[in-house]
């Protein structure tokens, strides 16, 4: 998996609440970590039980694309730089290398890489469903502070996914359901890793087949098309360009999760 809940990209390479952590730029935003109350105030479906939760995964599909849809040039500006960085330097990566290279390296890279732009898109997304717009520097710079644990998280997540998928796929599937929500949890709730991955775990207890449906819908015609459309590696431009793209169009499923950890939190509040 690359460090995120979605298929691993494609390689270049050929196929072989602690306050301690509360750095001074996230209290300059404390202001966006307030409870979250909605990502979407319309367009919901009349609720329906799904597990114990008033919703269905359309419903929560649906708000996530409204979102998305109405800030698809703001999501944008704020990550495809990133993705476009990313990718090119997977290529340089692989240039420098060589061709029986490991592809663990590009896997690491990805790791290093994914923090800088994902945890900006939480704040991003926690910000505008509190009706606040913070601007893109703003948001990049809590996101680099929040790299060092952050990309720990991303090691962590991917070994745990990657081992269990190693044991017959289905392990790795519920490995990558009960950690859907560390990051979000590292990132909302200035958590330690260790803290955000047991979270995640009591989050999702009882609540797998809802997330693992959400997450389904999204990111498996995602991994279709992006095996159906990665052009060689030797094809550099067109490369970058697909792996950029595809890198964006599967950030979907963190705007998807987001949605449900609203609703999960909103619940568990109301307990």
């Amino acid at each position: 998996m690359r460090p995120r809940l979605a298929a691993p990209r494609a390689s270049p390479y050929p196929r072989q609440h602690d306050a301690t952590f509360r750095p001074a730029v996230l209290a300059s935003l404390s202001s966006l970590l307030t409870p979250s109350t909605a990502l979407a105030n319309g367009h919901r479906a009349r609720a329906t039980t799904f597990g114990d939760l008033p919703m269905t995964p359309l419903s929560v599909l649906r708000d996530a694309w409204y979102f998305s849809r109405n800030n698809l040039l703001a999501i944008a500006s704020l990550t495809l730089p990133l993705l476009v960085l990313e990718a090119t330097a997977q290529v340089l990566l692989a240039a420098q290398l060589g061709a029986g290279a490991n592809p663990a390296y590009g896997i690491l890279l990805g790791i290093l890489f994914y923090p800088l732009y994902a945890g900006p898109l939480i704040l991003f997304l926690h910000a505008r469903s509190n009706g606040q717009a913070p601007g893109n520097a703003q948001l990049l710079a809590a996101g680099l502070q929040l790299w060092p644990r952050f990309a720990l998280l991303a090691g962590i997540s991917t070994l745990a996914i990657m081992l269990g998928l190693s044991l017959m796929i289905v392990p790795g599937i519920w490995v990558m359901v009960r950690l859907a929500f560390a990051e979000l949890v590292l990132v909302l709730h200035q958590e330690t890793p260790l803290r955000a991955l047991q979270a995640s775990v009591t989050m999702t207890a009882g609540r797998f087949w809802p997330v693992l449906t959400c997450l389904l819908s999204v990111l498996a015609p995602l991994w279709l098309l992006d095996a159906l459309t990665t052009p060689p590696p030797s094809q550099t431009l067109l490369w970058v360009i697909q792996q950029s793209v595809s890198g964006f169009l599967q950030l979907f499923a963190l705007i998807v999760l987001f949605r449900l950890f609203m609703l999960f939190e909103t619940q568990q509040n109301r307990a």
